[in-house]
């Protein structure tokens, strides 16, 4: 007998380690499955995902891999074996005729190819056609009609055994009780899914609120939750729908008859619609895998258009005797896979929330993300929109949140992961300083917006410059938006008050800017330091403050200074200036860089006019509203006419409304007018009130 062979240091190591990595492999492969199981708990029976569905899918692929690669850790419980999930125990078990079948995925066009020619290569065709559906991200459920009356309906559960939901299918009203033209002697079992059309989501949501209670997170979850309550009368207010993709017959010889009959996937499909069965208006038939890549184009191009979620689109090969020799694997047909879109919704941890200062001054929320793969592209960043929205979802520095991207929509945050919060999560602070420029942030009553006020604000200066600038305001001609973006960016401009130190020299450095062009805007920015007060009130861009509320300041107030000084109990005893206005004005001019600004306008030779005696002023005082057509002035030359005779004109009728001028065709004014017993005058009688014959 030859002497035992013993194992070297290296071989032994090596053996060592295999065994290491065999027990690593396995341990991750039972983690994988727990996690699974508890995942399609939350998905199937309580209607409530921890997780997107591309991260179940994940999920499933690396077990699905690991399986694969070590066959001898395979088990038939395996999740990648079993459908769903076990039916609840509030619903009574249901028994299908042929099991509920789920489906292979696809995530790429490779996987694709080679399903096309796995198909090919086993029925020996050089080409194959298809029948091409939306896959629906929505509830699975089985339909059964006898002798053409809906007799029972069931959920998918786990594929073969799911939960009476007969009642609440009832109140779908999509789904016929009868069907049409089907009144033979048969069993027929219908396979569909219950979504729920976005316009419904939306409506729901809005009730929840109302009522204060929580909001759906998305249609799937609102589709599902709707039809498991034990209610049917709270299904029948939620406005469900269904589409049907598949037919299951019976065992007798009636059945039978019917589906042999039927030669293709599209003719079942063609025959439903005909017994008044609801089936997608967007299915089609395919030949070869080119027309399969095409319509899986076609449908996500229209995706965002479509009045329902789906979630990738399904190839069935067309041929039922095809279908018939592909045959099955353990949960999925071979001759069917549901080719996914990228994924619109994705898991990830909120990094920090960090505040954007936008054009206008509103602070918006962001949160900053650990990167993730979402919607086609690399998300690191998504909107939170105010305080109340980040109140509202709890978002926190630190959670796991489910994030949403569709096409070319600002990603945002759906929900929060309580499960995963960290006992370290931060909760968010909006700042009392703008965090560009220190100026403080302010929030209306009424309002959603936190605001920065700082009329120098580097955020919002384009914006508050083009405003200034602007012909009703300052009135400095040929200060366009082009310029103004190139002050900025040469540095020639940083707040308003800058506009009155340029000279010709720093214009003429700037792109397309000759002699003659930089002569006439530092004349026009001359002829701009003495405006009327009004126009300069309405230059400072204050929240509230249009051309009106500036004109009525200008009659009470004759300078800046008094207008600053102005206390709220002033403010709101003047004509058609309220809280909101009054707050706004007081806001404005606490600010420490609004009065800094407005001292080096001073220093700078900017002198606004007051108005000149509009006590003495043919219509000082008066306030008119034009309705219908006038024949001899325009509506801007009347309003002119009335505002240089020291008149107000305003868009709606007030209680404070003199006169009600009524052109030919008037509106709704009319009768309004008459029932506050405003005076009335025509046009005529207008004329000789301006002076004009």
């Amino acid at each position: 007998m030859p002497p035992e062979k013993k194992a070297t240091p290296e071989q032994s190591s090596l053996t060592i380690d295999a065994i290491k990595n065999m027990d690593e492999t396995a341990k991750k492969i039972a983690s994988l499955r727990r996690d699974i199981a508890y995942h399609n708990q939350k998905y199937y029976q309580q209607d409530d995902p921890d997780i997107s569905d591309a991260e179940f899918d994940r999920l499933m692929l690396e077990l699905l891999t690991l399986e694969q690669q070590f066959p001898y850790l395979d088990t038939v419980s395996s999740p990648t074996r079993t459908i769903g999930s076990a039916p609840l125990a509030s619903f009574a078990p249901v028994r299908h005729l042929s099991p509920m079948l789920s489906l292979s995925n696809a995530f790429s066009e490779a996987e694709v190819l080679a399903f096309d020619q796995r198909v090919r290569e086993k029925i020996q065709e050089e080409q194959v056609e298809y029948a091409a559906d939306p896959k629906f991200d929505g509830l699975a459920v089985s339909l059964l009609y006898q002798n053409g009356l809906l007799v029972r309906a069931a959920t998918r559960g786990d594929g073969y055994t799911g939960e009476d939901v007969t009642p609440n299918i009832r109140k779908i009203s999509s789904i016929p009780e009868r069907l049409m033209g089907e009144s033979e002697e048969r069993i027929l079992e219908v396979r569909g899914e219950i979504i729920m059309f976005k316009e419904d989501f939306a409506h729901l949501n809005r009730l929840q609120r109302e009522k204060g209670e929580k909001e759906f997170a998305n249609p799937r979850n609102a589709a599902a939750g709707s039809l498991r309550q034990l209610d049917p009368e709270v299904t029948a207010r939620r406005r469900l729908s269904f589409y049907a993709y598949g037919l299951s017959a019976g065992t007798g010889e009636q059945d039978k008859q019917l589906l042999s009959k039927i030669k293709l996937h599209s003719e079942i499909m063609d025959a439903m619609a005909g017994w008044s069965i609801p089936v997608c208006p967007e299915r089609a038939v395919v030949r070869g895998v080119k027309e399969v890549l095409s319509y899986y184009a076609r449908l996500e191009s229209i995706r965002p258009n479509l009045p329902f979620d789906i979630d990738g689109v399904v190839y069935k090969v067309n041929l039922l005797e095809y279908q018939e020799r592909l045959g099955f694997v353990s949960r999925a047909p071979r001759f069917a896979i549901a080719h996914k879109f990228t994924a619109e919704e994705a898991a990830t941890e909120v990094a920090d929330i960090q505040v954007q200062v936008g054009r206008t001054g509103t602070l918006t929320p962001v949160a900053r993300l650990r990167p993730v793969f979402v919607g086609g592209v690399t998300v690191s960043n998504a909107t939170l929109h105010n305080e109340d929205e980040v109140a509202s979802k709890d978002v926190r520095i630190g959670d796991t949140v489910i994030i949403h991207r569709a096409g070319d929509v600002i990603p945002e945050v759906i929900r929060v992961v309580i499960e995963k919060r960290p006992a370290t999560a931060v909760p968010f602070v909006m700042p009392e300083k703008c965090p560009v420029c220190g100026s403080d942030v302010v929030r209306l009553e009424n309002e959603s917006a936190h605001r920065c006020i700082g009329i120098a604000c580097p955020a919002q200066i384009k914006e508050h410059i083009k405003h200034f600038v602007s012909r009703n305001a300052m009135d400095i001609e040929g200060m366009g938006d082009r310029l103004v973006q190139q002050l900025l960016a040469n540095g020639l401009i940083a707040d308003p008050a800058d506009i009155y130190h340029l000279t010709k020299d720093k214009l003429l450095i700037l792109e397309r800017m000759g002699d003659k062009s930089a002569d006439n805007l530092i004349a026009a920015i001359q002829r701009s330091q003495t405006p009327p007060f009004e126009k300069f009130i309405f230059a400072l861009g204050i929240r509230h403050v249009g051309e009106h509320t500036a004109k009525v300041l200008a009659e009470r107030f004759s300078n800046i200074s008094e207008l600053i000084a102005a206390t709220e109990e002033v403010l709101l005893g003047i004509r058609d200036i309220g809280p909101e206005v009054a707050g706004s004005i007081i806001t404005f001019f606490r600010e420490p860089t609004n009065i800094k600004v407005l001292a080096k306008l001073y220093e700078a030779g900017v002198r606004p006019q007051p108005v000149a005696l509009l006590t003495k002023a043919p219509l000082a005082g008066k306030s008119f509203v034009f309705t219908g057509a006038m024949s001899k002035l325009s509506r801007q030359e009347a309003r002119k006419s009335v505002l240089a005779l020291g008149g107000l004109v305003t868009a709606s009728l007030t209680k404070t409304t003199d006169y009600l001028v009524a052109g030919a065709l008037p509106g709704s004014k009319l009768a309004k007018a008459r029932e506050a017993g405003i005076a009335i005058i025509d046009e005529e009688s207008f004329s000789k009130l301006i002076g004009e014959k």
